[in-house]
């Protein structure tokens, strides 16, 4: 079976990353890729110290704005690329940073760094909950995602927590090409639950340079292995639903 290529965790020069968001599409475009996030970094944690950060509602609103652009020029050119306005959350970040900076209803997609423990979890359902009374339109709830994140924290404590966290909250997997460790055959029964509970997939590089975008093949080849095409076209479902 074909599956469209994806790549759902992308860094532009907003924050980290080396290439423009205009070069990102142009590349993505010449290399066939069908989806693509735009997953700037946003924190006020020791990171924010370190890299360049979405920092500010100015930034936030110009980065926004950008990708809004991109988005109209490429669906009224017809192209075979669609591009969410995505986020990456570090969960180290102050609540009320979060809260009082990010409307969620602008956003496509947001990823979440760093889960690693049961107080983690608590931290995002609290997040979701919040947004959730505070969004205007249910249908504009943006997907919800985990940044590389390693199932080891919990495949020996906690496993059937972080399961029923994922399947409540809808919250998929992402198979990252830059972090192999994390589908690595030691997570097989983690594995095995998301495709018993029919969790969402789904693909990134963490791209900070246009020459990774396409390191797409070895996710998908552990996506086959653990038997969960369903659960890769079940996020591919969830993009095409989301309104641009």
């Amino acid at each position: 079976m074909n599956f469209p290529k994806i790549n759902l965790h992308i860094h532009s020069t907003y924050s980290d990353g080396k290439n423009t968001i205009q070069q990102i599409i142009d590349k993505s475009l010449n290399l066939g890729i069908e989806y693509i996030a735009i997953t700037d970094h946003f924190t006020d944690s020791w990171k924010a110290d370190v890299i360049p950060t979405l920092k500010d509602i100015e930034k936030i609103s110009d980065y926004l704005e950008e990708i809004l652009t991109f988005q109209k020029a490429l669906k009224e050119n017809g192209d075979p690329l669609i591009v969410y306005k995505g986020i990456e959350v570090d969960l180290s970040s102050s609540e009320g940073y979060i809260k009082n900076l990010l409307d969620v209803e602008k956003f496509n997609i947001i990823l979440f760094e760093y889960l690693q423990d049961l107080e983690s979890i608590a931290f995002i359902k609290n997040l979701v909950e919040y947004w959730k009374t505070s969004i205007t339109d249910i249908n504009n709830f943006p997907v919800l995602g985990l940044a590389h994140f390693d199932p080891f924290y919990f495949v020996h404590g906690g496993l059937d927590t972080l399961i029923q966290f994922l399947k409540n909250y809808n919250i998929y997997f992402e198979f990252n090409s830059s972090y192999p460790h994390c589908y690595s055959t030691q997570n097989k029964l983690f594995f095995e639950k998301l495709r018993e509970y029919d969790i969402p997939v789904a693909i990134g590089s963490d791209s900070h340079h246009i020459s990774n975008l396409n390191d797409l093949e070895e996710p998908l080849e552990m996506i086959r292995y653990y038997k969960l095409e369903n659960n890769y076209l079940k996020l591919i479902t969830k993009l095409k639903e989301i309104k641009l």
